[in-house]
């Protein structure tokens, strides 16, 4: 058997096992009997039809599909799903960041260490504008008040730096009001520089150690870590009627400057399977991920890392990195059974075009649950 057969071999296997375990999860939250399916071929219509490039996979009623279409690389003629290939994640990393937060909370309690969402960051950022009065769940919600405070040029900056570049910026710049709802990268860069005081080491090896090695997973890594056996996916638009124009990849310059809020690369079915282990007990159990994505500092749905919609009976994010084409997009039931996650590394739409696409296909897999943004 060559490399690429194993490959595919091992794929069947692993989609086999998400499904076992999602069938297992929450059966008591178990969604009403699927009324409508979304196939492969109205998925690959879908790309076709609105020039699209990625990788999708199809969840419903427990079961997972995945379906390519397109080159994750057009130079090469290298396809999407193709054994060697990763996507950035994008934002679809802020969730395993917090879930890994989490963990380490739990490990602290009842020690000197000990913490909640309601500590203060000035404990590990005592000269940091406003720490003592921001909490981690106001980083984790996004409601420090903290802004985009821009890159460092080309740069490859180490976790360190990358953290002492924010705290700089931040100290010598205006912030919004504390407790309002702003969306910024900066909240999961500090959070990283948390992670790394509690635990003594880095964030790289604390997500080695918390999410790849105990999900046996093989196509996810950091940027920086992506083996010489693994392609990342060039990103492309769509223009002057033509595919595959101004192909642009993530750089390790820019991933070395979000760490834990953009430098995570992964395929949809891996990233399904961390969403699983959320809240089967392997990496969060189920009462963990509700306090995760119900923190009190909450303005918005938004909490941990995903949107909690529909009275929480949705979760969803969007992840999209500037300058490069990617779009990833996850909407799930909160029990995991029925839904979508789309990598795309071609696209012209604007986020919520692409969410609108995506919602056509939610229509298909379970009328009336989804939220179209």
């Amino acid at each position: 058997m060559n490399f690429k057969d194993f490959f595919l071999e091992k794929s069947a296997k692993t989609a086999g096992k998400l499904a076992l375990a999602a069938s297992l999860l929450l059966p008591a939250l178990a969604p009403a009997t699927v009324q409508a399916e979304a196939t492969k071929s109205d998925v690959s219509r879908v790309m076709r039809d609105n020039h699209l490039a990625g990788s999708v996979l199809l969840v419903q009623n427990g079961s997972v599909k995945t379906v390519n279409y397109g080159y994750a690389w057009f130079g090469r003629r290298m396809k999407n799903g193709s054994y060697n290939v990763t996507y950035p994640a994008a934002s679809l990393q802020k969730v395993v960041t917090g879930a890994m937060l989490v963990q380490i909370m739990n490990e602290k309690n009842h020690t000197k260490q000990q913490f909640s969402q309601y500590t203060k960051i000035s404990r590990w950022y005592p000269k940091l504008k406003n720490a003592r009065y921001v909490t981690v769940g106001n980083l984790l919600t996004h409601t420090s008040g903290y802004r985009e405070v821009g890159s460092e040029s080309n740069q490859n900056l180490s976790e360190n730096k990358a953290i002492n570049w924010v705290t700089q910026k931040i100290n010598g710049s205006w912030q919004y009001q504390i407790g309002s709802f702003n969306y910024s990268d900066t909240n999961y860069i500090l959070l990283v520089g948390i992670i790394r005081k509690l635990t003594g080491h880095s964030y790289a090896y604390n997500f080695k150690h918390r999410i790849v090695q105990p999900l046996g997973l093989a196509h996810t890594s950091l940027r920086h870590d992506i083996p010489w056996t693994r392609s990342q996916a060039v990103s492309y638009a769509y223009l002057w009627q033509r595919n595959y124009q101004r192909p642009v990849s993530l750089p390790k310059s820019v991933a070395s400057q979000i760490p834990g809020a953009g430098n995570m690369c992964t395929t949809p079915i891996e990233y399904y399977e961390i969403l699983l282990a959320l809240q089967n007990g392997t990496i969060l159990n189920q009462s963990d991920f509700n306090y995760l994505t119900h923190l009190k500092a909450r303005k918005t749905t938004y909490s941990g890392g995903m949107y909690m919609k529909r009275d929480g009976k949705v979760k969803s994010a969007f992840g999209a990195i500037r300058d490069e084409h990617y779009g990833n997009y996850v909407q799930l039931t909160a029990d995991n059974r029925n839904g979508i996650i789309m990598f795309v590394n071609e696209r012209s739409q604007t986020e919520q075009q692409l969410k609108g696409l995506a919602f056509g296909l939610l229509q298909r897999i379970q009328p009336g649950t989804f939220s179209l943004n």
